[in-house]
């Protein structure tokens, strides 16, 4: 249920951003695959930062391969399948908290959304350097 659910939010939310409609298939897929990522490091006890890391991890990496394969900008499948990562429920009790007072708590949620925040971008950052790393592999043995 989970997964069906991933898939149309990012599918939704890709609508909502106006990615152009070949895309989006492939960019609920790789959201899909992202969020299969972060229930299996989550079950295996590896905590939220590294479950989310390795989420934006695949994230990135299968942006990358459906933005080539596709020939479209990657930031068209980023965005969209990164939505279920978004610590939307953590930043609601930060500012509820905040709101009623209860400071010490607040500023407890704040740092966990800043942290998963941290995670996404240090999983996307990765998944970029490997890219990155790979393509210029490629290209050098493509020369030889």
């Amino acid at each position: 249920m989970q997964v069906i659910c991933c898939y149309l939010a990012t599918l939704g939310f890709g609508i909502i951003v106006n990615i152009p409609h070949r895309a989006l298939n492939s960019c609920g897929w790789v959201g899909v695959f992202g969020w299969i990522t972060y229930l299996a490091l989550k079950s295996l006890n590896l905590g939220t930062m590294l479950a989310n890391v390795g989420a934006a991890l695949v994230i990135g990496l299968g942006s990358m391969i459906m933005a080539r394969k596709l020939k479209m900008p990657m930031i068209l499948f980023n965005i969209p399948s990164m939505v279920p990562l978004v610590p939307g429920g953590q930043a609601y009790r930060a500012v509820r908290n905040f709101a009623f007072g209860n400071d010490l708590k607040a500023i407890y949620y704040l740092v966990q959304v800043t942290m998963i925040a941290g995670s996404i971008a240090m999983g996307f950052f990765i998944a970029e350097l490997i890219a990155r790393t790979y393509f210029q592999a490629a290209r050098r043995q493509k020369s030889k």
